[in-house]
Formats: C-alpha cells, structure tokens, sequence
C-alpha cells in the first residue's frame, strides 16, 4: 500500500514550491498542479477581509486570476517554517505593490503583511491552507 502523506522534507518543498509561483505572478493555471480538487482556504479575520473567509479550489483559482490586477511583485520573505509528516506551518514576511486603489493603500503603495498559514499536503498535493494575515498600514 503506498504512503498518502509525504516525508516531512517532500511536504515542505511542495509548499515552499506554491509560495515561489505565487511570487513569480503564478495565475490559476500556475497553481492548479498544486492544489487537490478538494482544496479549502481558510482566512481568519484580517484588515481586508474582517470576516474572514472559507474559500473552495476553484474560488482561489479565480482570484489567482484576478490577483494580478490588484498586486504586483509579490514577496514572501520566509521567517520559519515547521514540518510534521504532511503538515507544514509557514510563517513569512508578505509585500505587494498594490495596482489599484484599495481601502487602506493607494496605487503605487506597497502592503505589506506578517502571515502565518498552515498547509496539509497529501499526496503531494495541498488540500487545505488556513491563513492567519496581519497587514500593516502605512503611516
């Protein structure tokens, strides 16, 4: 019978390996070989999203899509990360240059965050991500 959950070193380089083709501008189509079918996102409250969020594989795909209209240049500095069996906790240093106005920035500004998400990797696929994002707002 074949493993369903990945080494600990095969787990984190699945995730580090989404975070990078989210950096390089990756659309739905970049990171769809990474996501299972039944993928969920889930958002705990934050600055742009006050509710939070549960959102399916083909709601990230989407805004994957639409992403590049908001941010660019995306940065994930990776502060630490811990591994046990398929589950990966990232925790990183996000930066954007925000294309658009938004509530809290302006076009042309960088938004930044400290976030921290815990993936499950199956398979060597990612079935879930709960992110816990703290934005910061320029002053």
């Amino acid at each position: 019978m074949a493993d369903l959950n990945p080494s600990e070193p095969e787990a984190l380089e699945r995730v580090l390996d989404f975070v990078r083709t989210l950096e390089a501008g990756g659309g739905g189509d970049a990171i769809r070989p990474f996501l299972a079918a039944d993928f969920r996102l889930f958002e705990a409250p934050h600055l742009l999203a006050p509710e939070g969020s549960a959102r399916s594989r083909e709601q990230v795909l989407a805004g994957a899509d639409q992403s590049g209209e908001v941010v660019a240049d995306q940065k994930f500095e990776i502060r630490r990360t811990t591994c046990e069996g398929g589950r990966v906790v990232l925790e990183a240093d996000w930066s954007a240059t925000v294309l658009m106005d938004l509530k809290y920035w302006d076009a042309g500004e960088t938004i930044r965050a400290r976030t921290s998400s815990v993936f499950e990797v199956r398979e060597g696929l990612i079935v879930s991500q709960d992110s816990y994002d703290c934005y910061f707002l320029n002053s």
